[in-house]
């Protein structure tokens, strides 16, 4: 006997003496005459047979895997009734002389003794279904015969004796009556082994010999060996709903329950992680409720998968309405939603409503097969024992494609499916709807009646709850066609490269989830590892010639290279593969782990994705999106993660894009998919597999996000400025430029702590707001960020250069090397400061309001900039230098030199002219506004007073460029909201400057032409009533404690009148919807008219059913907003709706009758402003006044310096 097994009798012998024995001496003996199989004939001597202390065989499912029962499927044994309990002598066969007391339990199932009555695990347990008969073989003794043995008891006295037998006579009488005996423990070991989840041989801890261990539905049963297994008289059973499985070493893992635990070990780490994923699962499904399953089981059809004839599914697809096994299930998660919708009959318990049971009670897996299966050959038809990769074709061919399906008469005639489905979904007949909706009719079809314009509100009006059921789940559903090729075909329709590699790796167990934590050296093991005909294979060592796992590149979907030390060895690499299974490899050697992830990348990328091989990717992989103007279905890209950018190759682009995520506008999870927002493009990545798709989510937020203290490592605008300056920035322009001691003073320090936090961690997210944040916090803020700077802002290589170049006497030369160290500094720092100075140019022209001249902005900025904390006067030297001679260091041209001066010469000539006429005119405000479309040269800078008109605003800028407008041209002025992609025509009477001061930072105004008003007349003036009705499609955006936005787009009917907007849920009757009678129903909510701003468009991440969508927002008389969404399903809806919208806002004057007299009656702008470009200040009449007039004594004395 070798140590380890010296050590393992030991620790047997000494648990002996702590635990009940499972075997005591009788039992030994017994097995001994037992005649077991011939090589586990040694096993009964050994000293761990006493170290174990209970046991049991297939649960109550297994139980009925046995005897075909569903009575108690799932349930806890523990919970089963007791029908008889007591004490009772054990005799073994050998002699009628020995016996032992043994504590005997007899319930509903299961036959079995124990040591004692407090013991929880059993000696043995003998199935009812497997006794045949009992017997009394006198003086107080009784015999349990099965067809294979014999069990001999004796009770105390006779009367006991006969209680027993009578007793299990009974039990076994009503199971044969019952007809629960038919399946039977002794039938083929085919038939047992279908209903469990693993089996097989495990050695536990104390014992030379291996037991035979099985897993089943919720429990884990322990035999001696395979024989006893199929004969059904096994040694306990496990609850696992008080279980917990935990690694322990390579091979061994724990089974720890509050009673005992069980150590067990398996011949290899990757029967380890398959004993270890199935005892998982068991514990889950112990935790699960069964109510819904034993409902859906009730239909013959729905006990076996309707895609492999599996007993006891308990997973659904509820849309297609099968009822599926596990295995299946994995593989049609794999087809995505809009194919199926996967669910557990046990788990998923809020899904699975009255109506959906009974839908799958009514359709099921027989109406469904007769539909999905009417022409499936033999050959290509699964089975309980095919792999994965068969399921997957057959599937594919099944659900995606439609190729076994029975085809509806009407197929590929749209028109006519629909009106049939119409017809159909008012009566009961389920089959026939399904035939309709998956041969192409569309659930979402007009059906010609406006009361009940679609299938479902004509199921809801009759009543037909099912129907209704069926069509909301699908109404995404993705029709099957049969492609050129499934997604699996095409993505490997060319043969992938061939590529050999091999080599020692260090390998931990597999995993069923993402590694959060440290792996030490302790949990890999050293295997020899090849990579050759496009599997990757790993041995026990270098000699072995059976591998003891492998993976197929075709499998794989993402390869991560984790950054230096991330677990016990320095380098390590991840593989993700299609069954959501995670493998971790690692070497101490780096180059040799860079070559292994070349090697597998190279083997498992497409050939036309191989430029990003190009890379030093830290992530790698294939992954659903969505993108452009159609998302209605999802493609296949391959995608790497290289630092912040993530490049890409699309389905339908032939060459390399990058998305530099530091630079996104917006990153947000919603639902199943990760929104990256960019100026001019949104990206919708998709999770096909939960366990990779988590980890890209994880690595691209982290990348996407401010990753340390230096400027590179911030968010960025498209500028290459860090968000948090250019927040901070834009916020002091807006609100703070005139404000006393800005940025001498200092704000409160546990706001500037709580800001300079929140825009460390997600900057974007911020929104710097004037009333919720002070000015003062706010310029403190920037400040504290850029003296924390890791590597500062001039960087500490060239930090000493720069304050030498304020020492230099000669002007041209001392420029020359400002110039030349600002050429020197990295792209993200030389922007920054740029981005700064021009700032702080601004601010010292209103030094005669803020006190905070050139001299006063350098004394506080140079300690900071080159955090010297003052000991250094050099730094102040540097930044007034800077400041003072900024339009030639910077090299800032004619044109954007001039835009500077305009802004301050506009205030003052503002000044001027209003001291000049003798009135104040504070209300005058010079704003931006765009021609056609936002671009610099469209540029139009215009003085607007308090009493213009969108009307004279538009033929201002018209005028200005010399358009003449010519008839049936509707020239409109247009606020256009860009954070919601949504844009509203100004009414022509609509005073301008109050909505200036409205403005975003994300809006503008542009004049163009718009060029559905003349439809919008038309139907004005043709339509016979003021009001308006009908249905469209609503989505609200919650706002209650910053929660995200409702799920969804719902069918609500809508009446617009004079005073109010009205929604229903329902309608209910035609009298609901005529003006006469509306009042006399309650609205489910009701917005009144004149506090609504309807905006044309809906910004594309909600994914809108239509193109043709308002965003509209309210706001009340307490100044509570609310906002959300209509879509119509046709332009035409939408103009209506918008016409009777300014219909109805405005009094009836949509368009003024005689334009054309504006221009002439229009007063004169003063052409002494020209044009010039607008200050961004924000705050009331009064501060904006303070701000003109504080020029009025010199206000040339600002332009010295320009």
């Amino acid at each position: 006997m070798s140590d380890k097994d010296d050590a393992e009798t030991m620790r047997g012998r000494l648990r002996s003496e702590r635990v009940n024995s499972l075997f005591s001496e009788d039992e030994l003996i017994e097995d001994y005459y037992d005649q077991p199989a011939a090589n586990d004939s040694s096993c009964w001597n050994d000293y761990g047979l006493s170290t174990l202390q209970s046991s049991g065989t297939v649960s109550s499912r297994s139980s009925s895997m046995h005897s075909g029962s569903t009575e108690g499927l799932d349930a806890p044994a523990q919970l089963l009734p007791i029908i008889k309990a007591g004490w009772l002598d054990k005799n073994p066969p050998q002699g009628s002389y020995i016996y032992q007391k043994r504590w005997v339990k007899l319930d509903a199932d299961y036959l079995r003794y124990f040591d004692s009555e407090k013991d929880t695990y059993s000696k043995r347990f003998i199935p009812v279904t497997s006794i045949a008969r009992v017997a009394s073989i006198g003086d107080q003794k009784f015999e349990v015969i099965t067809n294979n043995r014999t069990f001999a008891f004796r009770a105390e006295s006779d009367a006991d004796r006969n209680e027993w037998m009578r007793t299990l006579q009974q039990m076994v009488d009503e199971r044969k009556f019952k007809g629960l005996n038919r399946i039977s423990l002794f039938q083929p070991p085919t038939g047992a082994l279908d209903s469990v989840d693993k089996c097989g041989l495990l050695e536990l801890r104390g014992f030379k010999n291996k037991l035979y261990v099985v897993v089943a539905g919720d429990k884990v049963f322990l035999y001696k060996n395979a024989e006893d297994y199929r004969q059904g008289i096994g040694i306990t059973y496990i609850e696992m709903n008080v279980g917990n499985v935990k690694d322990v070493d390579r091979r061994g893992f724990d089974l720890t329950t509050p009673y005992r635990i069980f150590s067990f070990s398996a011949d290899s780490d990757q029967e380890k992680d398959e004993w270890v994923e199935a005892m998982q699962q068991s514990i889950a499904e112990a935790l699960s409720n069964s109510e819904v399953a034993e409902k859906i089981w009730s239909v013959e059809a729905n006990r076996l998968c309707a895609d492999c004839g599996s007993p006891k599914p308990d997973w659904a697809s509820v849309n297609l309405c099968v009822v599926i096994c596990k295995r299946c299930a994995g593989e049609h998660r794999g087809l995505g939603p809009s194919i199926t919708k996967v669910r557990s009959l046990k788990m998923d318990r809020k899904v699975w409503t009255e109506e959906l049971i009974e839908l799958f009670c009514q359709v099921g897996n027989c109406v469904a097969n007769q539909f999905w299966a009417a022409n499936v050959p033999p050959s290509e038809a699964i089975h309980v024992a095919s792999g994965s990769q068969e399921r997957r074709r057959f599937l594919i061919a099944k659900y995606k494609e439609g190729k076994y399906r029975r085809y509806h008469p009407l197929f590929g005639n749209q028109e006519e499916l629909n009106k049939a489905l119409c017809a159909t979904v008012t009566t009961s007949d389920l089959a026939e709807t399904q035939s309709l909706v998956f041969c192409g009719a569309e659930v979402s079809c007009f059906s010609g009646d406006p009361d009940f314009p679609n299938p479902i509100a004509l199921a809801e009006q009759a009543g037909q709850k099912l129907q209704m059921e069926f069509l909301l789940h699908n109404k995404s559903s993705e029709i099957p066609r049969v492609e050129a090729g499934n997604s699996e075909e095409k993505q490997y329709s060319v043969i992938l490269p061939s590529v050999t590699h091999n080599g020692f790796l260090f390998k931990t167990p597999s995993m069923a989830k993402l590694v959060h934590e440290r792996k030490s050296r302790e949990e890999f093991s050293r295997r020899w590892c090849t990579l050759n005909d496009s599997i990757f294979s790993y041995y026990e060592n270098d000699r072995n010639a059976v591998p003891n796992g492998e993976i197929k590149m075709e499998e794989i979907v993402c390869l991560v290279n984790n950054p230096p030390d991330t677990h016990g060895y320095e380098s390590t690499f991840e593989i993700y593969i299609e069954s959501e299974r995670l493998y971790l490899f690692g070497l101490e050697n780096p180059e040799a782990i860079r070559k292994w992830v070349k090697s597998i990348a190279k083997s498992f990328i497409h050939p036309r994705a191989d430029e990003l091989l190009s890379h030093d990717f830290e992530r790698i992989g294939r992954l659903q999106y969505k993108g452009g103007l159609n998302l209605a279905r999802a493609k296949e890209g391959w995608f790497a993660l290289t630092q912040s950018v993530l490049y890409a190759f699309f389905e339908d682009s032939d060459k390399e894009e990058a998305v530099h995520l530091k630079k996104l506008q917006e990153l947000s999870v919603q639902g199943d998919s990760l929104v990256l927002v960019e100026r001019r493009r949104t990206l919708y990545i998709q999770g096909e597999r939960k366990l990779d798709f988590l980890g890209w989510v994880a690595a691209i937020q982290k990348a996407a996000g401010s990753s340390g203290d230096t400027l590179s490592e911030q968010q960025l605008t498209e500028s290459d400025i860090p968000v948090i300056v250019d927040r901070c920035i834009d916020y002091i322009t807006q609100c703070g430029l005139t404000s006393e001691g800005i940025y001498r003073k200092s704000g409160q320090n546990s706001k500037t702590t709580s800001l300079l936090e929140m825009l460390r961690k997600d900057a974007r997210r911020v929104r710097l707001k004037e009333g919720e944040h002070q000015v003062d916090d706010v310029s403190n803020t920037l400040k504290r960020f850029f003296r924390d700077l890791g590597d500062g802002l001039f960087t500490k290589e060239f930090c000493q250069d720069w304050l030498k170049a304020a020492a230099i006497d000669n002007e041209e030369e001392k420029i020359g090397q400002y110039r030349q160290l600002l050429s020197s500094l990295p792209v993200v720092n030389r922007a920054t400061v740029k981005a700064l100075i021009n700032h702080l140019y601004r601010v010292q022209y209103f030094s005669e309001m803020n006190q905070m001249n050139t001299h006063n902005l350098a004394i506080v900025f140079g300690p900071t900039l080159f955090q010297t904390d003052g000991k250094d006067y050099k730094a102040g030297r540097v930044v007034e230098d800077l400041i003072s001679r900024y339009v030639v260091i910077f090299s800032v041209d004619e044109q954007e030199m001039r835009k500077q001066q305009d802004e301050i010469t506009a205030i003052i000539k503002m000044r001027i002219a209003g001291s000049s006429s003798g009135t104040q005119q504070a209300g005058d405000f010079i704003c931006t506004v765009y021609l056609e479309e936002k671009k610099t040269e469209a540029e139009q800078h215009v003085k607007i007073p308090a009493t213009m008109t969108a009307e004279e605003l538009t033929f201002e800028i018209l005028e200005r460029r010399k358009i003449d407008t010519k008839e049936k041209e509707y020239w409109s002025c247009f606020e256009v909201n860009e954070r919601e992609e949504a844009e509203r025509p100004l009414h022509y009477s609509e005073k301008v400057l109050p909505i200036l001061h409205g403005l975003g930072t994300d809006s503008y105004l542009v004049v163009k032409k718009q060029l559905s008003m003349e439809n919008m007349l038309i139907y004005l003036a043709s339509r016979v009533s003021d009001s308006k009705h009908g249905m469209m499609k609503f989505r609200e955006e919650r706002n209650l404690l910053g929660l995200g936005l409702s799920t969804g787009f719902h069918d609500r009917y809508f009446i617009l009148n004079n005073s109010c907007l009205r929604l229903y849920k329902e309608v209910r009757s035609l009298k609901q919807r005529m003006p006469a009678v509306e009042n006399s129903h309650r609205p489910e909510k009701e917005w009144p008219v004149k506090n609504l701003k309807v905006y044309l468009g809906i910004k594309k991440k909600l994914r809108p059913p239509s193109c043709w969508g308002f965003t509209v927002f309210y706001e009340n008389e307490k100044h509570e907003k609310q906002q959300w969404y209509l879509c119509c399903d046709t332009q035409m809806e939408l103009r209506e709706w918008f016409a009777s919208f300014l219909y109805v806002q405005n009094g009836g004057n949509v368009w003024p009758s005689e334009s054309s007299k504006v221009r002439a009656s229009r007063t004169q702008q003063d052409s002494r402003l020209g044009n010039i470009s607008l200050i961004p200040l924000r705050g009331n009449e009064n501060e904006m006044r303070n701000s003109v007039a504080a020029f009025a004594a010199d206000p040339l004395t600002l332009l010295r310096n320009v």
